[in-house]
């Protein structure tokens, strides 16, 4: 956000995260966004608040952030020479403004062989426990072993700039979206920390 020009506070919310196979990945990463942003507005009603979420998705099944590195390699090793989805919400809510929108963005990764050895170390890193399909796009162990994307990498890292800057309009408030396909931006220390 402080690269689209904004000035902002990071209020973590207290709403509680699920999956819900039974729904479409739409419907539930746009459920969590908003429920987040919600939490967080409720406090701080004057506020326009954004909220995000983020579902990886393999064969249909939706990835959260490993338990264990047990967890944590297995989803590594799913992914080997395969094209997974980052699905990624916005929510923009102010409550005394009777604001709410939300969106969503879609992106895909394709991974290269990850071997064991990349796994092991990667997964030694520790970064994976708070990263939602066990790994952070950004990390320059992980950068790589990307054979292709489709899509937006903000998406991938979880907040698509275009919709934040789009639902921002509404409030007469100008910003600029983030283009993170230059590897310079990608691999900056600030996005992975």
């Amino acid at each position: 956000m402080s690269r689209m020009g904004l000035d902002f506070d990071a209020i973590p919310s207290e709403f509680e995260e699920y999956f819900d196979e039974e729904r479409s990945v739409i419907e539930v990463v746009e459920e969590l966004g908003l429920g987040k942003a919600m939490d967080v507005a409720k406090k701080n009603p004057d506020a326009i608040v954004v909220g995000s979420d983020t579902i990886i998705v393999l064969d249909n099944k939706q990835l959260g952030k490993p338990e264990n590195a047990g967890v944590a390699k297995a989803m590594l090793r799913a992914y080997r020479n395969r094209s997974h989805q980052i699905i990624t919400s916005v929510a923009v809510v102010c409550i005394n403004k009777n604001y709410k929108r939300i969106a969503s963005d879609v992106s895909s990764v394709t991974m290269d062989e990850l071997d064991e050895e990349f796994i092991e170390k990667y997964v030694a890193t520790g970064t994976m426990y708070d990263k939602g399909g066990s790994y952070a796009i950004q990390h320059p162990m992980v950068r790589p072993h990307i054979r292709s994307i489709s899509g937006r990498i903000d998406t991938i890292v979880g907040l698509p700039t275009h919709i934040v800057a789009e639902f921002l309009k509404d409030f007469d408030i100008e910003s600029n979206t983030v283009d993170l396909s230059n590897d310079d931006l990608l691999n900056d220390k600030g996005l992975y920390e």
